[in-house]
């Protein structure tokens, strides 16, 4: 459940909208209740078209596609590797080009600090949910530590808003999961490990480890990471 007011209004809002200009009132409200430089939500759907709604300055929008500097950031490459969210302090910037693009992205108005949570949905869809701002290294892993929950569960608010819009979608079917099974998916969600989790849950990490194989099965997930970042993406469990 969201404890802010502000947050919870704007996704009761977003819940209810009937176009994808939601996601950008959504986006500049949020923007300012977190204080951040930039909001970003970049939605990939099953037919290969893109979507970006949010508040990167549009000079520098048009500067990435002209350049196709999607071939080069690691944000991009970094998250679809990934179904956890992406410091972007953890990435690989080493290269010449990685480097010269961040300071171009400087430049134009885009933050030293970043923090990206990638969602995947049916048939192919890819989406990230990225803020970012200028700021040192502690302030930032401060605000990240703070917010990282309600950040995480307003990527997945904007995707399920974005997932309406998908065209032809059909839904997807999954057997329910059970009440250990949903509780053991949120707490390695939100980052607590295997030996964690069995404590909170009083049983043994054998027992966790079925629950966790059952849901991965009914989740049709290739590994625990996966299995959480489906359910996650389709509602099961909140974090």
């Amino acid at each position: 459940m969201v404890a802010n007011t502000t947050v919870e209004t704007v996704l009761a809002e977003l819940e209810q909208a009937d176009t994808l200009e939601s996601i950008q009132d959504a986006i500049l409200t949020l923007k300012e209740h977190f204080q951040v430089q930039n909001m970003v939500y970049h939605w990939v759907d099953s037919a290969g078209e893109q979507y970006g709604y949010g508040t990167y300055p549009l000079d520098w929008a048009a500067r990435y596609q002209e350049q196709n500097y999607i071939r080069i950031d690691p944000v991009i490459a970094g998250c679809y590797k990934r179904f956890h969210p992406v410091d972007w302090k953890k990435l690989d910037w080493s290269s010449k080009a990685v480097r010269a693009f961040r300071t171009e992205a400087i430049e134009y108005g885009i933050g030293n600090q970043g923090y990206s949570i990638p969602i995947r949905g049916p048939n192919g869809q890819f989406a990230l949910f990225t803020v970012n701002h200028t700021c040192e290294d502690e302030e930032w892993e401060a605000f990240t530590e703070k917010n990282r929950r309600e950040l995480i569960l307003i990527a997945h608010y904007f995707n399920q808003k974005a997932l309406e819009f998908e065209p032809n979608r059909a839904p997807e079917e999954s057997q329910p999961l059970s009440p250990r099974e949903i509780d053991a998916m949120t707490l390695l969600a939100i980052g607590y490990s295997r030996a964690q989790v069995a404590e909170t849950l009083s049983i043994s990490e054998h027992t966790l480890r079925v629950y966790i194989e059952s849901a991965r099965f009914k989740l049709g997930a290739t590994n625990t990471t996966h299995a959480v970042a489906r359910a996650l993406s389709r509602g099961l469990i909140v974090v």
